[in-house]
């Protein structure tokens, strides 16, 4: 009889390897050696800062089925929820019964790629990946050169290249959602490379140095399942006939295609262009946009945490905020012990993000602060005007930060006084920063909102939300402007037969494991519909 025990608490002084003797006290039995158990459920309580506590959900099976058993045990343990547990399990559905003429194509390796390659490889379907950048050991030799002041790479760089953007965009796990599509995503991170803690940390983090290693193994083992990958190698178009896909055109010539996954990331601008030609139904989407902020990591967590230095056991503080007025101002990917970098996918644009390493060690915490700007805003009904928009600021900043890639900065309480910095504090951002008038270079809305929101968060933080920040910018990469339109029910582009968008890229993700579990659903529409190739 398998039961979920919730809410068990540990104190920060207490060790976790205390769990089994603690639960075996609660069940009533001698010793849990036995008795197979897992954690379902990590998180910390920080309501209290004077008794900081661990929060613990944790599956147990009994050996045997004794409602009588449950019912006392709930009596005894009024402080815990104890319930019977019946997780629903990861379903893959039968293969569908129409012949594939050719193996399907998986365009983008980033999390949606991935996780729709793996799930196609095991059932037997032997994908084809295209990625347009190289592999990640490659990658990261070119992003550590280009931080170093080297020349922009427009193929390898952080949002292009084996992993795509979640390469370089901390490695956060978290997931509004829940369910067995998304613990398969987090034990297959787990499984390649990651950590264990990633199945039930309520915040889990693996850094982007982990990342690498992560994203390497899970390649091998689809090519170890039979799919194949191929870098370097970019969708240039598409041939379609009597509106079902033929052919994918790429860099390096072309690939029948009967079935193809777009899981391009929502960066790939070029390809969003090809689309709107080839007349693939395409829509626009309200979309994040804001700046940077970024504070002495040493604040972030006196703010948290009070004045004992809990970091020792915890970690690098962080935060989530929102500051509600006329237009909604929010935290987004949130980097403690991090460093701003650039989120840049082509020549001639400037647009910052941030991340962090597994230690989070760091003297600088980073967060984007952004809006939700509306197609209705873009300034045009064109389908594509949300990347125009987006370009408009984009380009500004690239031209104020002289054309070589410096980052535009000013301290948030100059900008709130709409004056330039004359003196900029140490900044995590390494090709070097420039003083800026950071509402130059982003629209009205954004700045109107900052304006409001800013001393909101501010008087939140008892004056220490700002005093020590700077602001760098724009931030406008956080989302797609751009939804790639798909049925609902079989997942397939609304014009186009064999067309499967998926991921942040299509418009129907927001982070590293809402875009994998997006990856996963669409390969098991191809599994419903196709049989594996013999």
């Amino acid at each position: 009889m398998a039961i979920r025990v919730a809410n068990l608490r540990l104190g920060l002084a207490e060790s976790e390897q205390a769990l089994p003797d603690r639960l075996a006290q609660i069940l009533g039995i001698s010793g849990i050696e036995e008795l197979p158990w897992r954690i379902l459920r990590k998180s910390l309580d920080t309501r209290n800062k004077s008794n900081l506590q661990f929060v613990y959900s944790i599956e147990a099976t009994l050996p045997e089925e004794s409602p009588r058993l449950l019912a006392q045990l709930k009596r005894r343990h009024p402080e815990l929820h104890i319930e019977p547990y019946r997780p629903a399990s990861f379903h893959v559905p039968e293969p569908g019964p129409l012949p594939l003429e050719s193996r399907p194509v998986i365009v983008g390796s980033g999390p949606a790629g991935l996780f729709a390659a793996f799930l196609l490889a095991e059932r037997g379907y032997q994908p084809l990946v295209l990625e347009r950048g190289p592999p990640v050991h490659q990658r990261i030799r070119d992003v550590h050169l280009f931080d170093k002041g080297g020349a922009f790479d427009s193929e390898s760089n952080y949002l292009f290249g084996e992993g795509g953007a979640g390469t370089f965009s901390d490695g956060k796990l978290t997931c509004r959602n829940s369910g067995p599509d998304v613990q398969r995503v987090l034990d297959l991170f787990a499984e390649c490379k990651g950590k264990d803690s990633v199945r039930y940390e309520y915040r889990p983090h693996l850094g982007s140095n982990r990342l690498p290693a992560v994203v390497k193994a899970l390649r091998q083992r689809i090519e170890s399942l039979g799919g194949e990958f191929r870098f370097g190698c970019r969708v240039e178009d598409l041939v379609i006939q009597d509106g079902r896909l033929r052919q994918l055109c790429t860099s390096s010539g072309a690939v029948k295609a009967q079935v193809a996954l777009l899981a391009i990331g929502h960066s790939a601008r070029d390809t969003y262009r090809m689309l709107a030609k080839r007349g693939v139904a395409l829509a626009p989407k309200p979309f994040q946009m804001g700046v940077r902020i970024e504070q002495p990591q040493e604040i972030v967590n006196r703010v948290q945490y009070g004045e004992t230095p809990l970091e020792e056991r915890l970690g690098a503080a962080d935060y989530s905020l929102i500051a509600h007025g006329r237009r909604d101002l929010f935290t987004f990917c949130m980097c403690a012990g991090g460093q701003i970098i650039p989120s840049v996918s082509e020549p001639g644009y400037f647009c910052t993000n941030g991340m962090s390493l597994s230690k989070r060690a760091s003297p600088f915490a980073n967060s984007g602060l952004v809006v939700t700007i509306e197609p209705d805003e873009f300034g045009s009904r064109e389908v594509l005007a949300g990347v125009q928009f987006q370009e408009i600021y984009e380009g500004r900043a690239f031209a104020v930060g002289l054309g070589d890639y410096a980052c535009p900065v000013q301290r948030a309480v100059d900008f709130l006084a709409d004056r330039r910095s004359e003196q900029l504090p140490p900044c995590s951002y390494t090709r070097g920063v420039v003083a800026a008038r950071l509402d130059e270079l982003i629209p009205p809305q954004v700045r109107e909102a900052l304006h409001e929101g800013l001393p909101i968060l501010d008087r939140r933080w008892r004056g220490r939300f700002l005093a020590a920040a700077i602001l760098a910018g724009p931030e406008a990469r956080g989302s797609s402007p751009v939804r790639i339109v798909r049925d609902r029910q079989t997942r397939e582009s609304l014009n186009v037969q064999g067309l499967y968008p998926v991921g942040e890229g299509a418009g129907y993700a927001g982070g590293i494991v809402s875009a994998a579990v997006d990856g996963l659903r669409s390969a098991k529409a191809v599994i419903a519909k196709y049989a594996p190739l013999s």
